[in-house]
C-alpha cells in the first residue's frame, strides 16, 4: 500500500470526499462530512490514522507492533498505522473499510441507505 492506492480506494468507497482542511499536509477522507481516515501527504514515513472500535483497536495494538493508539485523536477510537510492509496491503485495506463502515453506522438511517444504494 502507498499513499496512491489508499487513496484510490478511500475515493471508490460509496460518497467519499477528500479534503485538506488542517492544511496541505494533511489529507482527510469523509462520508457525509465525517472524517474516517487521515494521512499525511509528504512524510517520510507512510501511515494513516483509521476510526476503529474500541475493542478491536486495542486486540491490534497488541498484535501488531505497526499500529500505535491515534495520533492527535481520541486513542480509545483511533489507530494510527504505519505502513512498513509488515501487515499485508489486503489487511491494511480491511482496516479502512472497517473504518469507513463504522462512520456509515453513525449516519441517519436516510443517509445510510442512500449510500448502500437503496
Amino acid at each position: 500500500m502507498n499513499l496512491e492506492s489508499l487513496r484510490d480506494f478511500c475515493l471508490q468507497l460509496p460518497g467519499v470526499t477528500e479534503e485538506l482542511p488542517f492544511g496541505p499536509d494533511t489529507l482527510v477522507f469523509k462520508v457525509k462530512g465525517k472524517v474516517f481516515l487521515l494521512t499525511p501527504i509528504d512524510s517520510a514515513s507512510h501511515q494513516f490514522n483509521a476510526k476503529c472500535d474500541p475493542e478491536k483497536a486495542e486486540e491490534l495494538r497488541e498484535k501488531y507492533p505497526d499500529v500505535k493508539p491515534g495520533y492527535h485523536m481520541n486513542k480509545k477510537h483511533w489507530n494510527t498505522v504505519y505502513v512498513t510492509g509488515n501487515i499485508p496491503s489486503e489487511t491494511l485495506f480491511g482496516w479502512v473499510k472497517d473504518s469507513y463502515d463504522l462512520i456509515v453506522k453513525s449516519l441517519p438511517k436516510k443517509d445510510q441507505a442512500t449510500l448502500n444504494g437503496e
